[in-house]
């Protein structure tokens, strides 16, 4: 396992706050929508809650994950090839995800948007350079300039969108399914379904989704329907190489293509129904996909997870 993935626990939580903080905005005679007033309330509720994620990541950090390792000198580790990359893109992803629920909510409590994005918008970095630097500290782990960069990459895409376009027009999604490998990819067998879900990275698929009728204008393409890029891999038996016994499986990396939907772009008067579609936000529906793999195969499914 690595610290990263204690992350999207945590995110997940980020999910379940959002549902009971975020408002339904009005909407002005155009049917754009009408940010709140400033709401102290939800202001020091989103702070509150954003500090206790910090401090709660940091306590397990420092009191469970690394309570069985030496502190040594900081130093540098080179994982790039670990799990073909697909770690790298969950860094990406959790930091993106991170600053988006983190502005969002500051939005929703009436924040204005250039102190929203300065303070919420780089929450996803505040929360995991922290994890890096610690990683650094401890011997078997080492400081990666891989997830660094990886981090710093979902930062900026979720930045670059809101400040060039104003909005997300190209959301990160993830989807994890029960893959059919022995081990999970650190070569161990999970226990559960939870350990599966999080740490088997030959079931996860990291994508990214973009409205239609933003690359092909035509009025009856609804605006929450998307096409989605996914990139996974498989065959993950070991974090650099597949252990014995199962080093004769092949290890590769697979490219989808899908169809997806923007839950945030679907319209309803019902504040419950509204908020709960803005916490599924990063899900990518099962759709028909298209796989080309690393192996030079193309394969078809009726519906992907």
């Amino acid at each position: 396992m690595k610290a990263g993935t204690i992350i999207k626990t945590l995110f997940l939580t980020g999910l379940a706050v959002q549902l009971a903080l975020a408002p339904v905005c009005s909407q002005d005679s155009t049917g754009q929508p009408v940010p709140p007033s400033l709401n102290k309330a939800k202001l020091f509720a989103t702070i509150g809650v954003e500090a206790a994620v910090i401090g709660a990541g940091a306590w397990y950090l420092d009191q469970v994950w690394y309570k069985s390792y030496q502190r040594v000198p900081f130093h540098f580790h080179n994982d790039n090839r670990a799990y073909l990359q697909c770690d790298k893109a969950g860094h990406a992803f959790a930091t993106y995800a991170e600053s988006y629920i983190s502005y969002k909510l500051l939005r929703s409590a009436g924040v204005k948007k250039g102190p929203a994005l300065l303070y919420g918008g780089t929450f996803g970095m505040i929360f995991q350079t922290p994890i890096e630097i610690f990683d650094g500290l401890y011997n078997w782990w080492g400081c990666s300039w891989g997830d660094l960069v990886a981090n710093t990459s979902g930062w900026l895409f979720f930045m670059g969108q809101e400040l060039l376009l104003d909005d997300q027009v190209m959301k990160f999604k993830w989807s994890s399914s029960n893959s059919s490998n022995p081990v999970s990819a650190d070569g161990e067998v999970p226990r559960d379904f939870l350990e599966k879900f999080l740490f088997d990275y030959n079931g996860h698929t990291y994508w990214l989704s973009m409205p239609i009728n933003k690359i092909v204008t035509h009025s009856n393409i609804p605006p929450w329907l998307c096409v989605s890029a996914g990139y996974g891999a498989n065959g993950l038996c070991g974090k650099m190489e597949n252990l014995p016994p199962y080093q004769d499986i092949p290890r590769y990396r697979q490219y989808l293509f899908s169809l997806d939907i923007d839950w945030t772009k679907i319209k309803t008067s019902s504040p419950f129904l509204k908020a709960v579609l803005n916490c599924m936000v990063f899900i990518k529906l099962p759709f028909p996909t298209l796989e080309f793999n690393s192996l030079g195969k193309v394969r078809g499914y009726w519906l992907y997870y």
